[in-house]
């Protein structure tokens, strides 16, 4: 359940500055912190967190502001990303670069490593309200490669926008029936859904698709949802995509590859994936094989090995073998540098 992060009125609005980073004084990063003296001053600010992120929720009757100089960067080196969805008012950004407004439906993402002053307006009914989410910033370049030190707003209307910030608001709202694993789950979909929208913000007008374009995008589509049939054939997927068998093998053509290629790439890709990230005890080699569209674990087995230099049983104990050196080798360098940043398993084995 979300905890009360600060709570601010008219007795104590002035002690802000000490109590917006929570009773521990751990989240956000150090900046001032100010609230505007008015006849109402109501802030209330409310924190879920989710792993390494938060989801905080944010709601005031009077204007905030909050300064973010190079003399905090230097004391405090604290690299955070913080994605913001204005719900009410309006949300003002500034740095040497000049000025920047998110407004109602709006998203607005800022990083801690540049000076900024926020500030957070109140609408005309006196309110003002934003849900937003603390992101480490390497955890975010995961999903935004680009550097957002300047801030960036994204206007309302994307539907990638809107669908990221209910995802958001159901995580918060929970009261504890969601399970850790899926919370994290949904807040990592919900920010790699603000990077597509990021994406198609820096894209240009992309081109129009041809008829052979759109021909093979309904193909391939078709091939992805039916890979797991055994009797997948080009006369099935010309029929349910209702064009003739030849022009089937044109629009592949047009991928450089042919009907049987792309099938069998696409079966023992997953195959593959699938047996390095499963447990024995929980699903068998001939299930794999099956599920991804082989006649018989046989084929798969020959076809496999052909294709990645091991059988499938090989290759699963290989997978088993280097998570398993991966933990060790975390687990002891932990135990020597308990404060060290560790790099992942794929880096200690190289």
């Amino acid at each position: 359940m979300a905890e009360t992060l600060f709570a601010l009125d008219k007795r104590n609005y002035r002690d802000g500055q000490r109590m917006f980073r929570g009773s521990r004084d751990q989240e956000y990063y150090r900046g001032d912190f100010w609230v505007e003296d008015a006849p109402n001053v109501e802030v209330r600010s409310e924190r879920k967190a989710v792993g390494a992120m938060s989801i905080i929720r944010q709601r005031s009757a009077s204007n905030l502001s909050f300064r973010r100089s190079r003399q905090h960067i230097r004391e405090d080196a604290t690299d955070l990303s913080i994605l913001w969805f204005v719900r009410k008012g309006e949300l003002g950004f500034s740095d040497q670069c000049g000025s920047k407004l998110a407004r109602p439906g709006d998203l607005m993402i800022t990083r801690s490593m540049s000076p900024f002053l926020i500030e957070c307006r109140t609408d005309s009914d006196g309110a003002h309200e934003v849900l937003h989410v603390t992101v480490p910033t390497h955890l975010l370049r995961s999903h935004i490669a680009q550097d957002l030190g300047a801030g960036l707003v994204l206007v309302a209307g994307a539907p990638e926008l809107a669908m990221a910030e209910r995802m958001l608001g159901e995580v918060f709202s929970d009261d504890g029936k969601l399970g850790e694993s899926s919370a994290r789950l949904l807040v990592e979909t919900a920010i790699a859904l603000v990077a597509n929208a990021v994406r198609l913000l820096d894209q240009l007008q992309p081109a129009r698709q041809s008829i052979a374009d759109r021909r093979l995008e309904e193909v391939l589509r078709f091939i992805e949802v039916h890979l797991s049939d055994p009797q997948l054939s080009t006369a099935m997927v010309a029929k349910g995509c209702g064009i003739s068998p030849r022009y089937l093998s044109f629009l592949l053509r047009l991928r450089d590859t042919s009907f049987s290629e792309l099938v069998w790439e696409q079966r023992l890709t997953k195959a593959r994936d699938w047996l390095g990230r499963s447990d024995p005890r929980d699903i068998s080699i001939s299930e794999i094989a099956y599920g991804v569209g082989f006649k018989s674990p046989a084929h798969f087995s020959r076809m496999f090995k052909r294709v990645f230099g091991a059988n499938p049983r090989e290759y699963r104990g290989e997978c088993g073998a280097e998570l398993a050196v991966c933990q060790h080798r975390v687990a002891a360098v932990a135990d020597k540098e308990p404060f060290v940043e560790l790099v992942s398993g794929s880096q200690l084995l190289q």
